[in-house]
């Protein structure tokens, strides 16, 4: 049997500084359903007997449609909302599995941050993922600040988009689903439970997100070790760049820091990475 490959263009979007940056995925090649050897390849999970349901919030209309029809064809539901307000009404009625937002949603030029903070009020454990045109290290530094745990460009390519979404729901899986023994960590004063996703600093909670929740979890696994940056993104199950890291580390210490301005637990070690201390 020969399969036609389909081939979605997406428009270009102004760059801050007046520079254009291809859209929306670039040019998207999507293989032909239901291709499970292939998904193993590039590290996307296949198709389920229940679909994990991604929430797409961006104002374009044919790129909204495009990110959809992507996702559907590698076996996941999709709702997709073109408003911020839209958006959250959807989310008060029925959560998604993940959330994937613009920044600039209409006449509002920041409306996927103020998304993003409602809805992790709403919702503390729920994967939020920015995809935008918007590529300034302020931005993202932002998004993250807010308490999104990932934030592409949209001119990721679509294995690598996919791939990002498969970490997160891996990282959801394992926290669902923890070993006995693990399921409470105890450390001194801090507490971290897997089953529940609470974290607790000497009896006071710790709103942590997803991706803080599992660097805490995988630090104070072994107190007093070392581990770069390298080995924090396998151990916790990320994918993301240095910066990245660091931004959530800082987070992290704020975070901790609001409960006891004296927490210092964790330490930089400068050239090597990070370690909880013992």
């Amino acid at each position: 049997m020969r399969y036609i490959q389909r081939r979605f263009v997406f428009p270009s979007f102004p760059r801050r500084g007046g520079a254009k940056r291809r859209g929306g995925l670039g040019a998207i090649t999507t293989p032909p359903p239901p291709a499970a050897p292939l998904l193993v390849e590039e590290g996307i999970e296949p198709k389920s007997d229940m679909p994990r349901r991604i929430a797409i919030v961006e104002d374009d209309a044919a790129i909204r449609a495009n990110y959809a029809d992507a996702l559907r064809k590698h076996g996941y539901e999709v709702s997709a909302h073109a408003a911020r307000g839209e958006a959250m009404r959807a989310f008060k009625a029925r959560l998604p599995d993940l959330a994937v937002i613009d920044i600039g949603l209409g006449e509002e030029p920041d409306g996927g941050f103020a998304l993003c903070r409602e809805l992790r009020a709403l919702s503390p454990g729920l994967p939020i993922l920015f995809l935008t045109a918007r590529d300034s290290d302020f931005d993202a530094v932002s998004g993250l600040r807010l308490g999104a745990d990932d934030y592409l460009t949209k001119d990721v390519s679509l294995p690598h988009l996919l791939a990002r979404i498969s970490a997160l729901f891996r990282r959801i899986d394992a926290l669902r689903e923890p070993k006995a023994a693990e399921e409470v960590l105890e450390r001194g004063r801090l507490k971290l439970d897997a089953k529940r996703f609470t974290a607790s600093w000497k009896d006071e909670p710790v709103d942590l997100t997803l991706t803080e929740f599992w660097m805490v979890h995988t630090l104070a696994k072994f107190p007093g070790h070392v581990k770069d940056r390298e080995g924090l993104m396998r151990d916790a199950n990320l994918v993301v760049d240095e910066g990245t890291i660091t931004s959530h580390v800082k987070r992290i210490r704020r975070k901790f820091a609001a409960v006891d301005p004296a927490f210092e637990q964790i330490d930089t070690v400068y050239g090597m990475g990070y370690r909880w201390k013992a």
